[in-house]
C-alpha cells in the first residue's frame, strides 16, 4: 500500500513537470485574440487520469498552473489565466476519462476525447462570459467588455480557440495512446 503511494507521488510530480514545460511552448493561433494560447499540457494531466484516476489527472492540472504562476508570475499577483487553464483541463479530462473508461478502445477514447472538445469549448465560451473576461477587466485592468463586443469575443475569439485547441490535444492524445498503450495499461493494473 505505502509503495503504491510512493509510486503515486512520484508519477504526479513527474506528470506535472512534464506538464509545466509544455505548458511553457505555449503559441498563439493567428487570427484570434493574443492572450488565447495554444499548449499541450493537458495531456500529462489525461495520461494521470488514465492510469490512477480523476483526482491525480485534476492534481496534475493543478499543480502545472501552480509552477506556471510561480515561475512566470502575474502583473497584480493574481493567477487569472493559470485559474482559466486548470478550468479548461478539467473540462477536457473529466469526459474522456469517464467515457474512456466505461469504453476501453480506440473508439472509446476518440468518443472521450470529442466530448471533452465539446465540454471544454462550451464550458470556458460560458466561465469567459461569467467568470474570467471581468476578472481579466477587475485585476487585470483591461478593457471592458460588454454587449455585443463580448458576444463577439467569445463567439469569434474563445469558442474557436478551445475547439482548434482541443482538436491538436485530441490528435496528440491519439497518437501518443496508441504508442504508449502496452505501458499504459501495465500502469493502469498497478493502480488498481
Amino acid at each position: 500500500m505505502r509503495n503504491k503511494k510512493l509510486k503515486a507521488m512520484i508519477l504526479i510530480a513527474m506528470l506535472s513537470s512534464i506538464s509545466f514545460v509544455l505548458m511553457q511552448l505555449n503559441f498563439p493561433i493567428p487570427g484570434l485574440p493574443p492572450f488565447l494560447k495554444v499548449d499541450f499540457s493537458d495531456v500529462p494531466a489525461l495520461i494521470a487520469a488514465v492510469i490512477m484516476g480523476p483526482i491525480p489527472g485534476i492534481l496534475v492540472a493543478f499543480l502545472k498552473n501552480v509552477l506556471y504562476w510561480i515561475s512566470n508570475g502575474s502583473p497584480t499577483g493574481v493567477p487569472v489565466g493559470e485559474m482559466a487553464n486548470f478550468a479548461t483541463s478539467i473540462l477536457f479530462m473529466m469526459p474522456v476519462y469517464y467515457i474512456y473508461h466505461k469504453l476501453t478502445s480506440t473508439k472509446g477514447l476518440v468518443v472521450g476525447l470529442a466530448a471533452g472538445v465539446a465540454a471544454m469549448a462550451i464550458g470556458m465560451s460560458v466561465l469567459n462570459y461569467a467568470i474570467f473576461l471581468p476578472m481579466y477587466t477587475y485585476f487585470l485592468h483591461a478593457p471592458e467588455l460588454t454587449g455585443s463586443a463580448l458576444r463577439e469575443t467569445i463567439v469569434l475569439g474563445i469558442l474557436p480557440f478551445n475547439l482548434i485547441k482541443g482538436v491538436l490535444v485530441a490528435i496528440a492524445i491519439v497518437v501518443l495512446f496508441k504508442s504508449m498503450s502496452p505501458w499504459l495499461k501495465k500502469q493502469e493494473t498497478s493502480f488498481q
